[in-house]
């Protein structure tokens, strides 16, 4: 059985529970639950977009366990807090702590979350289980060119790109670096570790894409080092800016569902529900 509190969310294929939610005048989210047969194991999955869907998450484990449900699986694609995974000046939060302590409290059978930004979480997190982009990038290889190179967006990304570049038997992988201003944010001092790309095709592979900042910085340096056709894979979207500059700079942009459905001339956009099942 699953219950998917998004109901336009649909990641995995098992006989669906309904249930009715809304939120009280005072702010609270609220859930009642249809009765259902089978109380062994229920799958929960949900769309993390603000806190009161965590608040809906939360309150819909209560109510299993209060119907008798005796293992609950969890699967938020996109980890709330992940991106905040250290403290850079003082004043700040450990965000991703603050997430996974309220969930790990909620002692249920296991939580799969998908490309985590960073091994922080599946660290704080107990009974995790981390899915990595590889099929994701598997299923979008077929819509790109027989050649092309893969490309890290910043020091941090690049001991993933090197292990999905071996995994997809993928040889031309360049690292690229950046500067960010810990407290105003501001990104800077863009570099492509390759001197001439020679026309090549480059894919960028990140986790994540908010404003695109970032891959509109790395995508000007490509360019300047003679990049072909440029496309920009992410396993979570949140686009916040929209997609005219990126557009601009991007021959195709590539995301799973993982946040939000998004239907734009230039965007593919992955299901889980291809991958996962």
């Amino acid at each position: 059985m699953v219950l998917n509190l998004d109901p336009t969310f649909n990641p995995i294929q098992k006989e669906i529970i309904s249930f009715k939610s809304f939120i009280f005048n005072g702010g609270e989210p609220h859930i009642r639950i249809d009765d259902f047969e089978n109380k062994e194991e229920v799958y929960l999955t949900h769309r993390i977009n603000s806190f009161n869907d965590f608040g809906l998450f939360l309150v819909a484990v209560d109510a299993l366990k209060r119907m008798g449900v005796l293992n609950i699986h969890a699967f938020i694609p996109y980890f709330p807090g992940a991106r905040q995974d250290r403290v850079a000046i003082t004043g700040e939060s450990l965000t991703v702590k603050v997430y996974a302590d309220i969930i790990n409290n909620l002692s249920i059978q296991s939580i799969t979350i998908l490309d985590p930004h960073s091994d922080v979480t599946t660290a704080l997190l107990n009974n995790c289980n981390a899915l990595q982009n590889l099929d994701f990038i598997k299923a979008i290889q077929s819509m790109l060119p027989k050649t092309f190179a893969l490309i890290s967006p910043d020091a941090g990304a690049s001991k993933k790109i090197f292990k999905l570049g071996q995994q997809l038997e993928l040889k031309n992988i360049i690292e690229c670096r950046k500067k960010r201003d810990v407290e105003s944010g501001a990104l800077s001092g863009f570099m492509v570790s390759s001197d001439d790309l020679k026309g090549t095709d480059c894919l960028i592979v990140d986790d994540i894409c908010d404003g695109g900042g970032t891959f509109l910085g790395i995508a000007e340096e490509l360019k300047k080092k003679n990049a072909g056709r440029l496309f920009l894979a992410v396993s979570h979207g949140i686009f916040s800016k929209g997609f005219d500059l990126l557009s601009k700079k991007f021959d195709k942009i590539f995301t799973t569902n993982s946040i939000r459905n998004i239907s734009h001339t230039n965007v593919v956009q992955i299901k889980l529900n291809d991958i996962l099942n």
